[in-house]
């Protein structure tokens, strides 16, 4: 089963991994105190769908191109599994077990993003085809 998510295109270093994964829609949205990247005047976010097959190598070149100057993440799921990758590090939760997503809210958290920016949940949107 495909993955569906969303990447901040100003939160990758190298754009390339763009050009290896479908974009589904992409919407700019202005930059807010809320957002807590006053450094930027927008986020494009690009809804994204990835084949199963390509979804480790996606994570892992999402892995090594998101910035390294400010702490961001990427994430994509299925109905089986839900990818949360940030700077060199990847987690894989399994929705089963969605305890996993502990783990990764806290490492979030330890690189400085927003407690309610890393809010994952099992009872978010899981994106089907």
């Amino acid at each position: 089963m495909d993955y569906k998510g969303v990447v901040i295109e100003e939160s990758l270093e190298n754009k390339k991994v763009l050009r290896k994964i479908q974009i589904i829609s992409t919407k700019v949205e202005k930059v807010t105190p809320k957002h807590k990247t006053l450094w930027l005047k927008q986020w494009t976010l690009h809804t994204i769908k990835i084949p199963e097959k390509k979804a480790e190598q996606v994570a892992e070149n999402l892995s090594q191109d998101l910035e390294t100057k400010h702490h961001w993440y990427a994430d994509f799921k299925n109905s089986k599994y839900h990818y949360i990758i940030y700077r060199n590090k990847i987690f894989k939760v399994d929705l089963t077990n969605p305890i996993l997503y502990k783990d990764a809210k806290k490492y979030g958290i330890s690189l400085g993003i927003p407690s309610y920016q890393v809010d994952f949940t099992p009872e978010d949107k899981v994106w089907k085809r």
